[in-house]
C-alpha cells in the first residue's frame, strides 16, 4: 500500500508538471498537445487498473485486454474499436512474460498510453477539432446558433423560440419552401436555371408535398443506433430516424414552422419539423437557413440540442438531369458538420468540426417522380441511406 500511495505522489506530480507546461505552451482556442492529452489519459488509467486488479485479481493480460477494449470504444471509429483489445492484449502478455505479477495500474496506463501513440501514427487524420472558443456567432457563418434552451426540443422548439426572439410565429405555414430560393445557391458548381422545375419547387414550396421514407440501415450500426435512440434520442426529443420499414409506415407528418421578424416581410426562421403521424412523436427538427460566401452559395440546417446545436453546412452541386445535390462531402473550408456550444449569457460560440461525419442529398426526377437519397457516412464509412418519394398534396377542395 505504501509503494502505491508513494507512486499516485510522483505520478500526480508528473501529471501536474505536464499540464502546466502544455497549458503554458497552449495558445487561445486549441485543445491541449497531443502529447499532455496521451499523459493524462494515461494518467487516468492508472487508478482504474488498480481498482481492477484489487478487486478481482486479474493477471496482466486480462487487465490489458479489458483496458484496450474500452480506449479502443471510446475512440468510436471501427478500426479504433478493434485495435483496442488487440494492444491491450499484446502490453498485458508482454508484462507477464517478463513479470507475472506486473502492478495493474502500470498495465492499464501503459496500455492507453500504448493505444494513443500507435492510433496517432495509424489515424493521422483528426475526427473532431477545436474550431473556434468564444468568438462571435458573426466569424462562423456556417454555424445556426440557435440552442435548445431547454432538455427536451420537440416539436414545439420553433414555437418557443419565437418567443424568445420576438416576431410573427406561424405554425405549420402554407406553400413556404426549406429555403426562400435557389438562386441564393448559385455558385461555380451550381446553376439554379438548369434545375428541374419540380426539384426547384420541392425546395421553394416544400409543404406542397408529401414524403414517403424508406430508411436503409447498415447492419453492423443497427446495435449502436438502438442503444443511441432509447437513450439519447427519443428523450431529447430530436434526431430520431425510423429504424425500419415498418416504423416508417406509421406515417411521416412535415410542417414548416416560420419567424418573420416585426416590421419586415421575409422569413427569417424556417424549421422544418417532421414527426410520426400516429403520435406526433419527433423525428427531427431542422432550422435551415442559406448564406453566401465567397461567390458561393450554402445551405446550413441547425439541430438545437441543449445548450448548443449541430450544424450541418452543405455544398450544392448539379446532378445531370436538372436535380440539385447537397453535399458535406468537399475540400472548402465551409461545407461540414459543426457541434457548438451557445454561451447562454454572451451569446459567444465555441465551435468543433466533426470531420468524421458526412452526408449527402441527393433530389432528382426519375420516371417523371421527384425522389432523393439521403446518404449518411461515419469515419468514412456508409451507414445509413433514407430513400424517398415525393408526392404532390391534392389541391384544397373549394367549399
Amino acid at each position: 500500500m505504501k509503494a502505491a500511495l508513494v507512486g499516485a505522489t510522483v505520478g500526480a506530480i508528473g501529471l501536474g508538471a505536464a499540464e502546466a507546461v502544455a497549458r503554458a505552451r497552449q495558445r487561445p482556442g486549441q485543445i491541449p498537445a497531443l502529447w499532455a492529452r496521451i499523459a493524462a489519459s494515461g494518467a487516468l488509467a492508472a487508478p482504474l487498473g488498480w481498482a481492477a486488479g484489487r478487486l478481482t485479481g486479474a493477471g496482466p493480460v486480462a487487465v490489458g485486454t479489458v483496458t484496450g477494449t474500452a480506449v479502443g470504444a471510446m475512440g468510436l471509429r471501427p478500426q479504433k474499436v478493434g485495435l483496442g483489445p488487440l494492444v491491450g492484449a499484446a502490453v498485458g502478455l508482454g508484462f507477464s512474460v517478463r513479470q507475472r505479477s506486473a502492478p495493474a495500474p502500470v498495465v492499464a496506463s501503459t496500455t492507453v498510453v500504448a493505444f494513443r501513440v500507435l492510433s496517432s501514427l495509424l489515424f493521422r487524420d483528426p475526427q473532431v477539432s477545436l474550431l473556434a472558443e468564444r468568438v462571435r456567432p458573426e466569424e462562423l457563418p456556417f454555424v445556426v446558433p440557435l440552442e435548445a434552451r431547454t432538455r427536451y426540443v420537440g416539436t414545439g422548439y420553433v414555437r418557443e423560440l419565437a418567443r424568445v426572439l420576438g416576431g410573427t410565429y406561424v405554425e405549420d405555414a402554407t406553400d413556404v419552401g426549406i429555403v426562400a430560393s435557389l438562386d441564393q445557391l448559385r455558385g461555380p458548381d451550381f446553376d439554379p436555371a438548369r434545375v428541374d422545375p419540380r426539384v426547384r419547387e420541392f425546395y421553394e414550396h416544400t409543404t406542397r408535398f408529401t414524403l414517403d421514407i424508406v430508411p436503409q440501415w447498415r447492419l453492423w450500426v443497427r446495435p449502436g443506433y438502438l442503444v443511441y435512440r432509447t437513450l439519447i434520442a427519443r428523450p431529447l426529443g430530436q434526431a430520431s430516424v425510423p429504424m425500419n420499414q415498418r416504423e416508417a409506415l406509421r406515417g411521416v407528418r412535415g410542417r414548416i414552422d416560420t419567424i418573420t421578424p416585426e416590421q419586415d416581410d421575409d422569413v427569417a426562421i424556417r424549421g422544418w419539423i417532421r414527426s410520426f403521424a400516429d403520435n406526433d412523436e419527433p423525428i427531427y427538427v431542422g432550422i435551415y437557413t442559406t448564406y453566401r460566401h465567397e461567390g458561393r452559395g450554402y445551405v446550413s440546417v441547425g439541430f438545437p440540442i441543449p445548450q448548443a446545436s449541430f450544424t450541418a453546412t452543405l455544398l450544392p452541386r448539379a446532378r445531370p438531369g436538372g436535380g440539385l445535390v447537397l453535399t458535406s462531402r468537399s475540400d472548402l473550408d465551409q461545407p461540414g458538420h459543426y457541434l457548438t456550444y451557445v454561451d447562454p449569457d454572451t451569446r459567444d460560440l465555441t465551435a468543433m468540426a466533426v470531420h468524421g461525419f458526412a452526408e449527402q442529398l441527393d433530389v432528382y426526377v426519375r420516371d417523371d417522380e421527384l425522389r432523393a437519397e439521403h446518404s449518411f457516412w461515419v469515419f468514412g464509412i456508409p451507414f445509413l441511406v433514407l430513400h424517398y418519394r415525393m408526392h404532390r398534396k391534392p389541391a384544397p377542395s373549394a367549399l
